[in-house]
């Protein structure tokens, strides 16, 4: 062989071991990228209340997910957690009353290349702090994952192994979106309110229906 073939032989195998490589990153960067527990929506009002989803895509290196303890952080005035038919539902409570914890059971263990989820609906008050940490144990078949770490001030979350999901807080709303009472007038008044655009258009083609039918009946009687 000579030097050239060999030259071009070197080439097209350090080609096609880069695009092998290439292609088992971007395969491999989507898995460690979704590898950790998520919630949504990832912010709240002070003060209003919202259905909390907290969702994972892998267990505990690639062991079926079996159940998740999720924390209740301090600044919660209430939590109600969603029944699901695909969980079991224990709930724990602290000295006020109030909820602490919340395991959900997996009736069947997760498989890692399926997506799961629970929710529950959580209420805010005024004085609830500017960011809630939801710290979560992911249990599974073989093992446990602990998602419970929190970023520093400055720090990337993204940066850390094992972050616990955050919801951060803005100022109370202002608008009256929470007034549902105020909601329903609003609807009720925007139902009701006549739309002189509607009615325009509306006689525009009921006039375009009429001339369109007396066109049609003339030709007709022009044929016969």
């Amino acid at each position: 062989m000579s030097r050239t073939t060999r030259t071009r032989t070197h080439r097209a195998a350090l080609a096609t071991a880069g695009i092998l490589s290439g292609a088992v990153l971007a395969l491999a960067v989507p898995t460690m990228a979704g590898a950790h527990v998520g919630v949504s929506p990832d912010e709240l009002a002070a003060g209003d209340h919202g259905v909390l989803t907290f969702s994972f895509s892998h267990g505990c290196d690639n062991s079926p997910t079996t159940a998740l303890r999720i924390t209740m952080p301090d600044g919660l005035a209430s939590v109600a957690p969603t029944m699901d038919g695909d969980w079991n539902i224990a709930v724990e409570r602290g000295d006020d009353g109030l909820v602490s914890a919340v395991t959900y059971t997996a009736l069947t263990p997760v498989p890692t290349d399926l997506r799961g989820a629970v929710s529950m609906s959580v209420g805010l008050d005024e004085s609830t702090p500017e960011t809630l940490a939801f710290p979560v144990v992911q249990e599974c078949v073989d093992g446990a994952t602990e998602w419970t770490q929190l970023a520093e001030k400055g720090e990337d979350p993204h940066s850390l192994d094992a972050p616990a999901p955050v919801v951060s807080v803005t100022d109370a709303a202002t608008d009256g979106h929470g007034d549902h009472g105020s909601a329903g007038s609003a609807d009720e008044a925007a139902t009701t309110t006549t739309d002189p655009l509607g009615i325009a258009l509306g006689a525009g083609g009921l006039v375009a229906g009429i001339a369109a039918l007396i066109v049609a009946v003339l030709a007709y009687r022009r044929r016969a």
